[in-house]
């Protein structure tokens, strides 16, 4: 497995474990010009629970891929926390956030699967 494709694993994990809802891998390892081979995304009901998500993230990538990422944004409200790990850009979203933003919907020619969890 790839180093890539060991850190989006290692962010899927971190998701699930902070029960991150609704989560979204769009695929654009195959999509010219591309700015990143990977799309993660998911969503939460609260603020403290997308900065829960997103400290579970940054753990996971650490322990496992010894990965931190390169850098952050949207920490001051929590709406919508981006962390980029230059192949793998992780979007971390409150619910109305990301229905506002309809990410997939831009994306919508690139290759998109979901990630089934457990509730």
């Amino acid at each position: 497995m790839s180093k890539t494709l060991k850190l989006l694993e290692a962010v899927k994990e971190g998701m699930i474990e902070k029960k991150a809802q609704n989560i979204v891998v769009i695929d654009f390892s195959n999509t010219i010009n591309a700015i990143t081979d990977y799309f993660i995304i998911c969503e939460a009901n609260t603020a403290i629970q997308v900065n829960a998500i997103k400290d579970s993230v940054e753990e996971f990538t650490i322990k496992q891929v010894h990965q931190k990422p390169k850098h952050i944004e949207g920490t001051e409200n929590s709406e919508w926390i981006i962390l980029d790990y230059f192949d793998v850009v992780v979007h971390i979203f409150q619910n109305r956030s990301r229905e506002y933003y309809k990410l997939e919907e831009l994306w919508a020619d690139a290759g998109i699967s979901r990630v089934e969890t457990v509730s």
